[in-house]
């Protein structure tokens, strides 16, 4: 008899907490009311009120704060696997906006749906609590890397990032990953002008470490890509299931 292929989200919480049958179906259930979104529209508004969240079944999205002069501060990318949104269903109106990069597929989740999972499967909670947690985790090192790294370690680190991300769900490996982001992503992203952008990747290409070109990133030194960026994936917390 064929198996069912798990979800990535049910592959990257495994991550924490070896699921149960019962847990597994409490978890696909929440992903039955799948959505297509088309590329730049936001699926979630900054100051929106009474907004579902959702889970990302494929494609990419940026999450993104909108500033008084117009401009934007990219806080995150989200890829498959990830939820959006989801202090959407707790707070009285969404704190930033969500945008697809290409087009995706997403399950909505209302507040309801959440709350009867986790009254059904307690220990999902405490699994989704953990993503909630290394989101977090991501985001204090986003902040360290905006403040204090060189334009080429916050490269690196943010491609290692990635890439440590994408392999969790089966998407990336030591060798690369392919990635939709543009320039001006990256800009958005690492407080950088696209031109600058444009130059960091050339440095670092030119120095045999890593090669972003035709939508694909390709690692031509990891290890040493890794000691330039300080990079230590401990934040990323990607050891294995802690919950049996």
């Amino acid at each position: 008899m064929d198996t069912i292929k798990p979800s990535l989200l049910t592959r990257k919480l495994s991550a924490f907490v070896a699921l149960s049958a019962h847990e597994l179906a409490a978890l696909e259930r929440l992903q039955l009311r799948r959505r297509t979104f088309v590329v730049g529209r936001d699926l979630v508004h900054q100051g929106q009120s009474k907004q579902a969240a959702y889970i990302l079944a494929s494609g990419w999205v940026c999450s993104y704060k909108t500033q008084p002069d117009g401009t934007r501060q990219i806080v995150d990318f989200q890829i498959p696997g990830d939820f959006l949104g989801l202090r959407s269903v707790l707070l009285r109106t969404s704190d930033h906006s969500f945008e697809p990069i290409t087009e995706i597929q997403a399950a909505e989740v209302q507040a309801a749906d959440l709350l009867e999972a986790f009254a059904t499967a307690p220990r999902l909670a405490t699994a989704v609590l953990w993503a909630a947690s290394r989101d977090e985790a991501m985001v204090v090192e986003h902040l360290v890397n905006l403040g204090r790294r060189d334009a080429d370690v916050r490269m690196a680190h943010f491609l290692l990032e990635m890439g440590s991300r994408l392999a969790l769900v089966g998407m990336g490996s030591q060798e690369g990953y392919d990635c939709p982001l543009t320039q001006y992503h990256l800009a958005d992203a690492l407080g950088l002008s696209a031109v600058h952008v444009n130059r960091v990747l050339r440095q670092l290409r030119e120095s045999g470490l890593v090669t972003f070109r035709s939508g694909r990133v390709s690692f031509d030194n990891y290890n040493h890509l890794v000691k330039l960026a300080d990079f230590d994936p401990d934040y990323l917390d990607l050891t294995g299931p802690l919950l049996k």
